[in-house]
């Protein structure tokens, strides 16, 4: 294996899109090179196998070394992942992965770091640093694994789960309105912000080609059946006799339609669904993921507000901005340039001191 020096002119600044500093590997590698020796303990017919068969057959493409590769998890049935694939991982505490990852990516530009979550684990006890991670924008991958229910703690309703959905925590009706990650991780100026399904390998991947091509922060919620405690949740989305038409597919510079569906601009400024043959084409939006202002792709990920009629999945936004751990390896840079490398032994001892008694 080959490795090319990790930074120019012995700086510690970072630059370029995602990958660009991370070693590379002159070893070809397959799928099997990133399947543990782990038995997979999943329940069967868990949407989280598609997932992993998906990442699993991605990670060759990076061509970087398996021991530049790092996931980290927090709890919950898709946070088994890092048992599963032979690279570093780590499974951590209820809700704190992002925190974890972000020290990690920030003292390691050399790693390619991902987090992996569930509904449950990023948006109820780990919202806090879920959104935090987005607006520093730290050069993490995040999937988000959204099945609207509690798995791991056998059926309780989630953060996502829909209003009136009955569970064993809400065997009335759930009466809490549920997150829409996509709204948040836009709210909170996420750089890279995408949906995909755990079904559709062809579209998962393509979009971790471009998450992982991103340099900052790319969350990408993934559809994923849980067929234990909250079967074909997302059924419409796969039903070949309704999917086309309910799927409105985003790819930057082209139009968004479905089959039968358009996006055009509202009355009140905003945008709405309309019939595809009631609209000429110079109505119809056009997708721009690059869109410094997020208000459009907000929007857009409320389409799918109350019940799936018309569902955006692909990237909703995709921008350049400086990610932190650049911001933070050019202040260190700074600050050794103006006084000279740090002390930590001199830190720790200085300052004002006194005793007790």
């Amino acid at each position: 294996m080959t490795s090319e020096p990790l930074f120019a002119s012995g700086k510690t600044s970072v630059n370029g899109k995602g990958l660009a500093l991370i070693p590379k590997t002159d070893v070809k590698q397959g799928l099997k090179d990133f399947k543990s020796d782990q038995e997979v303990r999943w329940c069967p017919g868990c949407g989280d196998y598609a997932i992993l068969a998906a990442v699993q057959s991605f990670l060759p493409e990076l061509g970087l070394r398996r021991e530049n590769i790092v996931f980290v998890s927090g709890i919950g049935c898709s946070s088994r992942f890092p048992y599963y694939l032979n690279t570093y991982g780590m499974h951590s505490i209820h809700g704190r992965a992002p925190a974890i990852a972000t020290g990690l990516a920030a003292s390691r530009p050399d790693l390619s770091v991902w987090v992996i979550t569930g509904d449950g684990d990023a948006l109820s006890i780990g919202g806090n640093h879920l959104i935090h991670a987005l607006r520093r924008n730290v050069n993490l991958n995040i999937l988000l694994f959204n099945n609207r229910i509690y798995g791991l703690t056998k059926g309780q309703y989630s953060p996502t789960s829909e209003i009136g959905k009955i569970t064993k925590s809400t065997p009335m009706g759930s009466l809490d309105k549920p997150f829409n990650p996509i709204s948040l991780a836009i709210g909170a100026e996420a750089s890279f912000v995408a949906r995909t399904l755990d079904s559709d390998r062809k579209h998962l991947q393509s979009v971790l080609r471009e998450a992982t091509a991103h340099r900052g922060t790319s969350l990408v919620e993934i559809y994923q059946n849980c067929n234990i405690f909250n079967d074909n949740a997302f059924e419409q989305l796969k039903d070949p006799d309704v999917r086309d038409d309910i799927t409105l597919r985003l790819e930057h510079g082209q139009p968004i339609v479905s089959a039968t569906k358009a996006v055009v601009r509202a009355a009140n400024g905003g945008i709405e669904v309309a019939a595809r043959d009631s609209v000429s084409a110079d109505q119809i939006l056009v997708h721009d993921a690059h869109n410094p202002d997020p208000s459009v792709a907000f929007a857009l990920s409320r389409l799918d507000e109350p019940a799936f009629e018309h569902v955006p999945i692909g990237i909703f936004r995709s921008v350049d901005r400086p990610s932190y751990d650049t911001l933070m390896a050019e202040q260190l840079d700074d600050a050794v340039a103006q006084q000279g490398p740090g002390d930590l032994s001199e830190l720790l001892m200085g300052g004002d001191t006194w005793r007790i008694g």
